[in-house]
């Protein structure tokens, strides 16, 4: 049974819902369950006992908490079978979209759930080092892409389709936590870039647009920009990846691994103006990179084989006890 927080519609979480499907294509039989709060007392408790008779009834052989925080402590708690927990970025990272009390509780809550976990999975290096407990049961897994859905198409026909001039140069920006993912330093780099190679366009994704459009902004777009101070396994980049996408981005999460060998990438500093000069390079050359060879390591396919091996452990790891 996999436990994911918010619901089966719209943009949140949907890459924990490709996940799922991968999952599934391999042969997982498995129900999801959607936690509908995090935060509300008496909603907490009526989805504990939901959870519990969700459970109950499915019978699963084990449980995924598919984020850390209260969705993996409510699972650890909800049930005696083997609980795998994916920690994925803010619930172990600072979250400068919370107060700092709600992010320390987050940090905390996602601790307290690693100690009964059976097995952990982090989507990135930099994030495995922020548990206090159970590394030696982490597993690495970043974030898979469905290179079924994100792949490349012609620029023209992209753009004809939203609507956007052929000539323009649009930056694209994931910009549905404008603190964590920094939108303020996303449009200094777009207007040094501006003032370097002539006018260019942020098109930030704010998460109102419809998810089945996204691969289009990807081919449409001339560049990906990613500006966050702290990542885990940035979904949107192997997205790009597996569009041929070039990306520029600052040195955060596991981005350094995942574009290596990929051009025209970039990753730089934190200055908008080594950004606006990286984005005016890529604007300067206009061509697609080679992103999606590298992506096709990182595909759903790919990482639900390596999580199947984690589910393996998990299993293995109740028997003997």
């Amino acid at each position: 049974m996999f436990v994911i927080p918010g619901s089966a519609d719209g943009a949140s979480m949907i890459f924990a819902r490709r996940e799922v499907e991968a999952l599934q294509r391999m042969g997982v039989n498995s129900r999801t369950f959607y936690l509908s709060s995090r935060t509300e007392p008496k909603t907490l408790a009526r989805e504990w006992r939901r959870l519990r008779r969700e459970i109950s009834t499915f019978n699963p052989h084990l449980v995924h908490a598919q984020y850390g925080t209260m969705t993996a402590l409510l699972t650890v708690l909800a049930t005696n079978r083997p609980v795998v927990t994916t920690y994925r970025g803010s619930d172990l990272n600072p979250a400068a979209s919370r107060s700092r009390l709600i992010s320390a509780l987050g940090k905390a809550l996602s601790r307290m759930a690693a100690l009964k976990t059976t097995r952990i999975i982090c989507v990135s290096p930099q994030l495995k080092t922020r548990l206090w407990w159970g590394k030696g049961r982490a597993s690495v897994i970043p974030s898979g892409v469905d290179t079924a859905i994100f792949k490349p198409r012609p620029k023209d026909a992209a753009r004809a389709e939203l609507g956007w001039s052929p000539g323009e140069r649009i930056v694209l920006f994931n910009g549905r936590n404008p603190r964590v993912k920094r939108l303020d330093l996303a449009r200094s780099a777009v207007e040094h870039a501006s003032a370097m190679c002539g006018k260019v366009r942020l098109e930030v994704l704010d998460g109102t647009a419809d998810p089945a459009l996204v691969p289009t902004f990807m081919n449409a777009a001339d560049c990906l920009l990613l500006t966050s101070d702290w990542e885990g396994s940035p979904t949107v980049v192997q997205e790009a990846m597996a569009c041929n996408l070039p990306v520029v981005s600052v040195d955060v999460g596991d981005v350094r691994e995942r574009l290596d060998g990929v051009h025209p990438s970039y990753i730089v500093t934190r200055n908008p103006q080594d950004l606006g000069e990286a984005l005016a390079a890529v604007m300067a050359e206009r061509v697609a990179s080679n992103g999606r060879a590298a992506a096709k390591s990182v595909s759903t396919d790919r990482t639900a084989e390596q999580i199947m091996s984690v589910y393996k452990l998990a299993l293995k790891t109740r028997q003997n006890h």
